[in-house]
């Protein structure tokens, strides 16, 4: 497990890209048969992911939580980006194909990650945040996760919201967590842009096509950086920052958020004209 800090914006003003790229980017989110974690300062979030592909992985515990299971003290977000996959939580199994989402809730002890098939292994994100209480294990279809039709072909950022963990779909203590598909002849996604001071955000970018990118904007509304991001890369987002992307193809991509606000639509928006 990894370990990142949190970062004053006027300290990020003077990075260069290499240390960008070091303290926002993830660039080993998944991998084969073993679990790859990245502890964030920024609302204790973990950013995480496992493809099973030879074996039955069982979520371990580490150092970093002082814990004696992974959701001792802590809740997990689960959405499946690739071939049929089994989470058993506790004796309960689940099985998750490709965007289905499952919720495990404070207390679950016993997590297992298995592919239903290893010639088209199954790609979990992971996605944890501390919790105080204890809410229901759930799964939810990409069916029953509120999709939500945005914006237009003329401004090439036509995209499907799918809203999975929130205050109106699975409930969680703080987890909030969903994802965007963007439509052929598309690139940008969120906008328009935004921030939100009252909770960090997480993007994790999928279904990028080989020799395709993704520039991911970030920074102060009038400080912006970019950082390149290739398929199955992560980006941690202070509360301070925008986030919001282009790429030179269509892509998907799960954001997933925790801090202060529960509520999905809490954010404050950022007009393109102030953005520099």
């Amino acid at each position: 497990m990894q370990t990142r800090y949190a970062h004053h914006p006027d300290d990020v003003r003077h990075y260069d890209t290499d240390r960008l790229r070091e303290q926002f980017l993830i660039e080993d989110v998944i991998a084969d048969d073993q679990f790859q974690f990245t502890y964030s300062h920024y609302d204790r979030f973990i950013v995480g992911g496992v493809k099973p592909v030879n074996e039955v992985l069982s979520l371990p515990t580490y150092d970093e939580l002082r814990s004696g299971f992974f959701l001792e003290r802590r809740e997990l977000g689960i959405i499946n980006v690739g071939g049929p996959g089994v989470v058993t939580a506790d004796g309960e199994t689940y099985e998750l194909s490709k965007l289905e989402a499952l919720y495990l809730g404070k207390g679950t002890v016993d997590v297992t990650f298995a592919s239903a098939d290893a010639t088209s292994p199954a790609v979990f994100y992971l996605a944890s945040t501390p919790a105080h209480r204890v809410c229901p294990n759930a799964k939810l279809t990409k069916e029953g996760a509120s999709p939500v039709q945005a914006g237009a072909k003329e401004t090439a950022n036509e995209r499907t919201i799918y809203k999975y963990i929130h205050a109106e779909g699975l409930e969680s203590c703080q987890l909030v967590m969903g994802l965007t598909i963007l439509s052929t002849g598309s690139i940008w996604n969120t906008i328009p842009a935004h921030v939100h001071d009252r909770r960090m955000e997480a993007y994790f970018y999928f279904d990028v096509p080989e020799n395709q990118r993704v520039f991911h904007f970030m920074g102060e509304p009038q400080q912006t950086r970019h950082l390149l991001v290739n398929n199955y890369q992560a980006i941690l987002s202070p509360p301070w920052s925008i986030h919001s992307g282009a790429g030179t193809a269509a892509y998907s991509f799960i954001w997933a958020m925790a801090g202060e606000n529960y509520t999905y639509t809490d954010m404050d928006l950022v007009d393109l004209k102030e953005l520099k």
